[in-house]
Parts: structure tokens; C-alpha cells; sequence
């Protein structure tokens, strides 16, 4: 996780959340300034804030999930899977960062998992991510509010701003 880029990254899997326990892994999202990701239930007001989105490293997706299969990510329950350092270090509350076209700003609310993540990859993770170290890191992920929207694409490049 150390070793993911600080200041140019890519974005490696997008996931929405249509319906209780279904994710879906797309090519392309729309990142929307009032709804968030358009067409995951998260904007429907079920959680959290609807301007906002989850991004979470693929390193660390990858490591839990057991692997390099995609699919298996989405069951984090993020929307946004990135390869770039998502420390407090790099990407402060109130950083803003480009995912292609779009442009986020890291929120403060701290994204520290449920009883699902859990259930999903087991207490391990869910320990590690929430040390002091795991979350100076942000190994569980982040928040981060739509500020310019725009359709984001995997692949796309992933850039700290400023």
C-alpha cells in the first residue's frame, strides 16, 4: 500500500450498489454533483451523504479479496477503486483530486467499514484497517464529494490537484 503512487494513479474497478447485498462492476459511471454515483442506492438516501462517493485502494481490495479478481472487490461495498496513496499525508480532508474529468474533494467523515465488511473478508482486514497505521493510510477507504462531474471510465488517470 506504501508503495501506490502519491501523485498519479489510475482508476482500477467502479462498482454501484442498485439494490441491497447486488454490486455491480461497469465500465463507466456518472459521477453527479447532487446524486453521487448515478445509480447506486447510496442516492437513494439509504446512508451517508448523497453528493458523496467511496474510494477505496485497489492494493489494498486486492489483498483482502485474495487477489487480483475485480469482481471480488465490489463486495467492499466502494464505489471508486484507485491505484494513488489515499493517506491523510497525501490526500488531507479537503484535497481534491481528479478521477479523469471529474474532480473530488476528500471529506472528513472517516470510512471505517460495518459488520458486512467483516462477514465478507473476515476481522483481520477489518483490524488492520482500522489500526492507527491502517488509518493514517486509509486502508478502508475514504469520502469524497463530487465537485466537477463527469463520466469517469476504468482506466482512467487518477491525479492529486494542487
Amino acid at each position: 500500500m506504501r508503495a501506490a503512487p502519491r501523485d498519479a494513479g489510475s482508476l482500477e474497478l467502479i462498482a454501484v450498489r442498485p439494490a441491497p447485498r447486488l454490486r455491480e462492476v461497469v465500465d463507466a459511471g456518472v459521477l453527479d454533483l447532487q446524486q453521487g454515483m448515478i445509480g447506486d442506492r447510496w442516492t437513494a438516501g439509504d446512508k451517508g451523504t448523497a453528493d458523496q462517493v467511496t474510494v477505496t485502494g485497489a492494493r489494498y481490495a486486492a489483498l483482502i479479496s485474495g487477489g487480483d479478481d475485480p469482481a471480488r472487490w465490489a463486495a467492499t461495498g466502494d464505489q471508486l477503486f484507485v491505484d494513488l496513496d489515499l493517506s491523510h499525508a497525501n490526500l488531507p480532508a479537503g484535497a481534491r483530486f481528479a478521477v479523469g474529468d471529474a474532480v473530488l474533494e476528500v471529506t472528513p467523515e472517516p470510512h471505517l467499514g460495518c459488520g458486512k465488511y467483516i462477514r465478507r473478508f473476515g476481522v483481520e482486514a477489518m483490524k488492520l484497517a482500522n489500526t492507527a497505521e491502517g488509518r493514517e493510510l486509509r486502508l478502508r477507504g475514504m469520502h469524497a464529494r463530487v465537485i466537477e462531474p463527469a463520466t469517469v471510465r476504468r482506466g482512467d488517470p487518477v491525479h492529486r490537484l494542487g
